[in-house]
């Protein structure tokens, strides 16, 4: 298996954090930055709940099915191992010889229960346990427990019982029946014996596992129907109690030992939340508690993730142990004895390694801070509503600090940026709701004035068109911008016609219309802004009085033009230009009288002056 055993599909994921809470060991991290979790291969224990929580279907296992199909298509035999579930699983297959069949038209040579390697296995617990010199033990038959010891209690790992689990007894039983050439495929509920599978080599290997819902779709793909299929048994050596193996206390009653509240030597613990503390407790009461301890991080395999989802337990436990009964109907004990026996050489014994994957305290200071910003007191840091995966407000704390999570995991502190998020947006809200209001007082204000300013500026131009005097408007290139009729009258018939395309000459170039010595005044006023007012200009048999102004410094211009030889405006410029003469010569008689005056004054006092030294020599 070269690719991770879990990985998250970012496209199909809608960061419910979902996964992270239900994760055991905190194996899905949310990375700082990040928005989709992240699951950490080497520290997953296979348990399979991030899939049951996992509602978009995000979560994406291992898929054995290409693994298989290349077995099936070599040369090499294959045999497929059964997990006992089997029956709570396909309750919609009538008959189980039916759907051993059916394994066997996927290619399969051989097909297995691994009952009987259940049965084996059981002997060797009962033994294990029988010789009791002290030491108390976890079973080993459950995968993901298997590795949590390992991973994040490797402590126990004395503890560990050191038998191999039911898949590889099987395996080891198929290859001894069949040669160890044989390929074996296990089929079964768990997604933590894809990794155990790669565990084992030699005798005791598994090269592919199975969960139910891809054989299901093996049989979907190569169109395998019960109603097409002819009955075929599985290949002996048959198991015998060892079929209730599905059951959480199943493996207890194929080996035989006892629970008894009173005189029993074994307690049996199911379901993730209960695992987590009997380990806990294994760890730190072993002693005091002095059982051996037989655990299913499931509520049993027919829990499994592989399994159907929403199934009922009850049924799922009815199911297999009336499976149990009929297979049982007509059993042959002394020949089960006799091949228990025969097997009996094959080496079940296996070790374990530690695999230490616990996170390092994170830095004292950098948990307070962090407890801090989630408003977290002395008082409340070791305790916690739990609604973000973690324990206490402590371990969420150390695993923010560690990278593994973010702050707005925790639901109350959440919550609390999210209600003063409302506030701060009520009161936005509010402030926007009156900007838009004063918007909307704005916008009528700007209506009303832009229907005034269009009015004015109709009634403007149709002033402007409607003058007797000629006026034009030019911009900084010599192009007209806006003229009038007397213009175009002034301009002539050649203007005329093109006014009748282009009204009012817009866009027209000013030095196509008018001489040098015209049009250059307008560009005299254009570069120096200074106002031209009542210069006479010629215009072919015409006389014309020009006045321009600056309107935009450098920018835009404007040009009153008058026609001199029009009566209105010659006998109003003949009244103008006499008004100027008389106005000048009255200005210049003043002067006049005024020099004269101060002449008479300086003669009279020049006379008196002489007048005044001569009586004086008289005297």
């Amino acid at each position: 298996m070269e690719s991770p055993l879990l990985h998250i599909n970012a496209d199909l994921c809608k960061e419910c954090y979902a996964c992270i809470r239900i994760c055991p060991v905190k194996a899905i991290e949310l990375r700082a930055n990040e928005t989709v979790p992240f699951i950490a291969d080497s520290r997953c224990i296979g348990c399979g709940s991030c899939l049951e929580v996992c509602h978009p279907k995000a979560i994406i296992y291992y898929d054995s099915r290409q693994d298989v199909r290349k077995l099936l298509d070599s040369e090499s035999k294959v045999t497929a191992l059964l997990d006992p579930s089997i029956s709570a699983e396909f309750d919609d297959i009538t008959d189980y010889r039916k759907f051993v069949a059916m394994v066997k038209q996927l290619g399969f040579n051989y097909v297995h229960e691994t009952a009987f390697g259940v049965d084996l296995v059981a002997k060797e617990y009962h033994e294990l346990v029988s010789n009791f010199l002290g030491k108390y033990y976890i079973l080993a038959n459950c995968p993901p427990i298997v590795s949590l010891v390992e991973k994040y209690h490797p402590a126990l790992i004395e503890n560990l019982a050191p038998i191999v689990n039911p898949m590889v007894a099987s395996a080891k039983v198929a290859r001894m029946l069949h040669g160890d050439d044989t390929h074996i495929v296990f089929i079964g509920p768990c997604l933590g014996a894809k990794t155990e599978a790669m565990r084992f080599e030699g005798d005791g290997a598994v090269d592919a596992v199975l969960m139910f819902d891809e054989l299901r779709r093996m049989f979907e793909e190569t169109g395998i129907k019960e109603s097409t299929i002819e009955y075929a048994d599985f290949e002996e050596p048959t198991g015998y109690k060892g079929s209730l193996f599905a059951l959480s206390d199943g493996i207890l009653q194929a080996a035989g030992l006892s629970q008894d509240m009173l005189t029993g030597t074994m307690v049996t613990i199911d379901g993730r939340d209960r695992v987590l503390q009997a380990i806990k407790q294994f760890e730190e009461s072993i002693d005091y508690i002095r059982k051996n301890f037989n655990i299913f991080y499931c509520e049993g395999c027919i829990m499994g993730p592989g399994m159907k989802p929403n199934g009922m337990k009850l049924k799922r436990r009815t199911e297999v142990v009336s499976y149990s009964n009929k297979r049982l109907a007509n059993f042959e004990k002394g020949k089960w004895i006799k091949e228990l026996n025969h097997f009996s050489g094959i080496e079940l014994r296996r070790t374990f390694a530690a695999d230490d994957q616990r996170l390092a305290p994170a830095p004292k200071d950098k948990v307070e801070e962090i407890l801090k910003i989630i408003d977290k007191g002395d008082g409340e840091m070791d305790l916690g509503c739990k609604a973000c995966g973690y324990e206490s407000c402590r371990d969420f704390a150390e695993a923010v600090a560690n990278g593994i999570a973010r702050t707005d995991m925790c639901i109350n502190y959440s919550l609390r940026s999210k209600q003063e998020y409302i506030k701060s947006l009520k009161v936005t809200n509010e402030k926007l709701a009156k900007t838009q209001q004063a918007l909307q007082d704005s916008e009528k204000r700007a209506l009303i004035e832009k229907q005034a300013t269009e009015d004015a500026l109709e009634t403007t131009q149709t002033m402007l068109r409607k003058l007797p005097t000629a006026v034009l408007i030019v911009d900084e290139s010599l192009k007209i911008i806006a003229s009038n009729e007397s213009f175009i009258t002034i301009l002539g018939e050649e203007a005329a016609d093109i006014n009748e395309i282009i009204p009012g000459l817009v866009g027209a170039d000013l030095k196509t219309l008018l001489p040098f010595n015209f049009y250059k005044l307008f560009q005299y006023v254009l570069t120096s802004a200074d106002d031209i007012v009542g210069r006479d200009v010629h215009l072919n048999d015409k006389l014309l009085n020009v006045t321009i102004f600056s309107i935009r410094k450098n920018k835009i211009v404007g040009g009153v033009v008058r026609d001199m030889y029009m009566p209105e405006v010659r006998k109003e410029e003949v009244i103008n230009r006499v008004t100027d003469v008389i106005e000048q010569n009255l200005e210049l008689v003043q002067q006049i009288a005024f020099l004269l005056g101060e002449g008479a004054s300086k003669t009279e006092k020049m006379l008196n002056s002489i007048i005044e030294s001569h009586q004086s020599k008289e005297e």
